[in-house]
């Protein structure tokens, strides 16, 4: 997802009006735009229609909570999460980080450190594309910086329109890329776009026809649902 301070969108998750406020203008005054959710079910109706670049999730919320909202978010978008708690259990902290959070700070906190652990998981996002980190969504693992796509009976051949649209996607896991935009990324018409998606799924979705990782969202383009391979899991 996009990674660059001014460009990146981020969710704050907290049922305590103060905090969100104060969170809010923190992370506003550095660059980055902010949208705010008091609870797991303002998160759900906002992910319908919003993509965000992070999520800062309070632990301890009335309703669902965030380690529940976190494993939501980790099964069904490409998005990561930072997790907030009053709590400094270590038993807790394993929990979130298994439900698929990328960080962990316990209240209270400063402000600056909660904007540089941030700062470093955009980063980390960044560099993926280009270290030779990979990509994995279902049975697939994609290696952004060689164009290698690996599946269950060993590597998938794609073709340069194929290749050129998985990398165009695969910058921003889980953000909806338009038709022009993918077009002036890939150098491929326009009107061409539709049919080297159609292809592309073909290749690697179970059911093209209701595909699960090279998704259509309507309005706004096509997006791919992958998540970053664990780092001990690469090479």
């Amino acid at each position: 997802m996009s990674v660059e301070p001014e460009k990146a969108h981020l969710l704050v998750v907290d049922d305590d009006d103060r905090i969100r406020a104060l969170l809010k203008t923190y992370l506003s005054q550095h660059n980055y735009r902010v949208s705010c959710a008091a609870n797991a079910a303002q998160v759900r109706r906002l992910l319908k229609t919003l993509e965000f670049d992070l999520a800062v999730i309070d632990i301890m919320m009335p309703g669902e909570d965030g380690i529940s909202l976190t494993a939501h978010i980790h099964k069904t978008r490409a998005m990561p999460v930072l997790l907030l708690t009053a709590r400094d259990a270590p038993q807790e902290r394993i929990t979130g980080l298994r439900a698929g959070a990328d960080d962990y700070l316990c209240k209270p906190f400063e402000p600056e450190e909660l904007l540089l652990r941030i700062g470093a998981i955009l980063r980390r996002q960044k560099s993926a594309l280009h270290d030779g980190s990979m990509l994995l969504f279902g049975p697939w693992c994609y290696t952004p910086a060689t164009g290698e796509l690996v599946g269950q009976e060993g590597h998938t051949a794609l073709t340069d329109g194929e290749a050129h649209l998985l990398f165009a996607l695969a910058k921003r896991p889980g953000e909806a890329f338009s038709r022009d935009t993918l077009s002036r990324d890939t150098k491929i018409n326009e009107r061409s776009i539709d049919v080297q998606i159609a292809r592309l799924r073909r290749k690697i979705e179970e059911d093209p026809r209701f595909p699960r990782f090279v998704q259509t969202v309507r309005g706004a383009g096509y997006r791919l649902l992958a998540h970053h391979a664990p780092e001990n899991t690469q090479g």
